[in-house]
């Protein structure tokens, strides 16, 4: 058990020096970070520091946003509960006897999860503007 704590430990502490980076408050903050990140880290796990260089063309198109929206970019908790939701609902059947079956489930698990959700995302107004001025044909077809 003491093996796996630490794994967990350090999974949290690699975590922790990550973060800095795409919680920066601009692209050279975050690059600045990334440096940080390596000298720190980067013997010991150079692999993801070249996942975040080798994808860092991707990643700093992040940095265009205002940081409401990225927040709700990078925070997965939603999506992450929503999933437990869904492995809840199909734990106990190691069959299904056909594919429609599990999506008429998976499609009730979905409807109850939507009418139970009852968290609110903070500065919703403001971040509904910000993505009408980022996305005005996708948001505009659902505002009312």
């Amino acid at each position: 058990m003491t093996g796996l704590v630490v794994v967990l430990d350090r999974n949290t502490q690699i975590t922790a020096a990550l973060k800095p980076i795409y919680t920066a408050p601009s692209e050279a903050a975050a690059a600045e970070e990334l440096n940080q990140f390596e000298v720190t880290w980067g013997d010991k796990y150079p692999l993801i520091v070249r996942s975040w260089r080798n994808n860092w063309s991707e990643i700093s198109t992040f940095f265009k946003y205002p940081p409401e929206i990225r927040k709700i970019i990078y925070t997965t908790n939603m999506i992450e509960s929503y999933h437990r939701q869904l492995r809840k609902v199909t734990k106990g059947k190691s069959i299904f006897p056909t594919d429609d079956a599990l999506l008429k489930m998976l499609f009730m698990a979905t409807q109850d999860v939507l009418r139970k959700w009852t968290g609110r995302v903070q500065n919703w107004g403001q971040i509904l503007l910000q993505l009408s001025i980022f996305f005005p044909d996708k948001v505009k077809a659902h505002l009312r």
